[in-house]
């Protein structure tokens, strides 16, 4: 009795023994594969940032060289483009342009006027050509050679309303940023270029370009 006692004890531990160890081994794996995963979404946000950076650079330097027929491309060839000359974009006032159309007005010897939208302050219409508004509203600084660049992060701050999200909701964005130029200026004079990013057949193309800078 006694020796049968000892050993319904002993392959007890033996059960208890092996169920723990089976335990400790599943949670293991299961935390080897959560660091996996997780690895793999940073390696994949790492991945999308570079080549969103890349992307951007690109492009500001067409726009610097004023290559708008290279910059075109980088239009989505469905949704088009839209223009916002300050932070808050306007989805109704707001020029948005189809690649076609952006290309037919970049190449015209004689370009159109059209309203943009209303400058800051006064309220008067901002009436520019094509050329005269991307050099106003688009590249009017040295944005190739930032101070800051983000990517789906917002470092300009202004009095302005910042509803870049809820417009262009599932879509990336980077941002061109300087802080200031003047002194005298205390940081007002600070200027931001936001790129808006959506992605088709695994390529990215741009579906807004966001001025932003000090506003009344």
């Amino acid at each position: 009795m006694i020796a049968c006692k000892d050993k319904s004890k002993k392959e007890s531990k033996v059960e208890t023994a092996t169920g723990d160890s089976i335990q400790s081994v599943n949670r293991k794996t299961d935390s080897l594969i959560k660091i996996k995963s997780f690895q793999d979404s940073i390696q994949l946000v790492q991945r999308k940032d570079s080549i969103l950076l890349k992307t951007t650079q690109n492009i500001l330097t067409l726009l610097k060289n004023k290559n708008y027929s290279a910059f075109a491309i980088y239009i989505h060839p469905f949704e088009g483009i839209r223009f916002s000359p300050y932070g808050f974009v306007d989805t109704v006032h707001d020029i948005k342009l189809s690649r076609q159309k952006f290309i037919n007005e970049a190449g015209q010897p004689v370009q159109n006027m059209i309203v943009w939208g209303e400058f800051d302050g006064t309220g008067d219409p901002i009436k520019m050509t094509l050329n005269n508004y991307m050099q106003r509203f688009v590249y009017d600084v040295d944005f190739v050679k930032p101070e800051k660049r983000s990517v789906n992060e917002f470092i300009g701050d202004g009095n302005s309303l910042n509803n870049l999200e809820l417009v262009y909701k599932n879509c990336d964005f980077t941002e061109s940023h300087f802080s200031g130029f003047n002194e005298k200026y205390k940081g007002m004079d600070w200027k931001s270029l936001r790129l808006v990013f959506k992605i088709r057949d695994r390529k990215f193309f741009l579906v807004g370009i966001v001025h932003d800078e000090w506003t009344i």
